[in-house]
């Protein structure tokens, strides 16, 4: 571990996160972290480089502790409660979903999490492309749903803020489908939205191997 005057690295992130919790990303900055420690602006630099280098560590940070021990072993319970995991960790930080969505992050419990996915995909059966991919896809599904929930302000942080009413004759489709477009909690939409993947990868291994049966028949 990095050390320096008796400062960690590891103790210049999470001195980062506590600011990140309490005043919220924006006011993130490497002199915040620097007073947060009661050292000097250059201490912090001289374990971190730049902000984004900071801001690079503090992503990783946001996705470590996963156990994956403690996964179940189904292919889809494991690739649900690998999503699930990821969402509760960046809700778990205040503003971690736009930390995340503005870096692309090579470092170890970002790494960790995504081989954990894929290999997941790939024990299932499924081709290498589809289990990269559907990684990022899933990502990105948590990054959405999850910095859209974070950003409310003034607003209940359960429910998207919408509408409740929408009736113009120009968009029909919004106006007959208007209380569903309003309807539902964050939780709900993303388990919807995370099911709604599960299915379209259960078709796509269920089709790989109706045609590997179709060619061997």
């Amino acid at each position: 571990m990095r050390e320096h005057m008796g400062i960690s690295r590891a103790a210049v992130v999470g001195a980062a996160l506590e600011v990140l919790d309490e005043q919220g990303l924006d006011l993130v900055t490497m002199r915040a972290v620097a007073e947060r420690l009661g050292v000097q602006h250059n201490t912090v630099r001289w374990h971190v480089d730049n902000k984004q280098r900071l801001l690079v560590l503090m992503s990783d940070a946001v996705l470590s502790d996963l156990d994956v021990a403690a996964l179940p072993e189904p292919w889809e319970d494991r690739f649900r409660a690998l999503a699930r995991w990821c969402r509760e960790a960046i809700l778990a930080r205040r503003d971690a979903a736009r930390l995340l969505a503005g870096l692309a992050t090579t470092e170890p419990n970002t790494y960790r999490f995504a081989d954990t996915v894929i290999q997941t995909l790939l024990d299932a059966g499924f081709p290498a492309r589809t289990a990269a991919w559907a990684n990022w896809t899933v990502f990105y599904l948590i990054l959405g749903i999850t910095q859209e929930q974070q950003g409310q302000q003034g607003h209940s942080a359960d429910s998207p803020h919408c509408v409740t009413e929408f009736d113009d004759p120009a968009y029909p489709a919004l106006s007959t489908a208007a209380s569903h477009v309003s309807a539902g909690t964050y939780e709900e939409r993303f388990e919807f939205a995370l099911n709604m993947q599960v299915v379209a990868l259960r078709a796509e291994l269920a089709g790989a191997g109706a045609g590997a049966d179709d060619a061997t028949a």
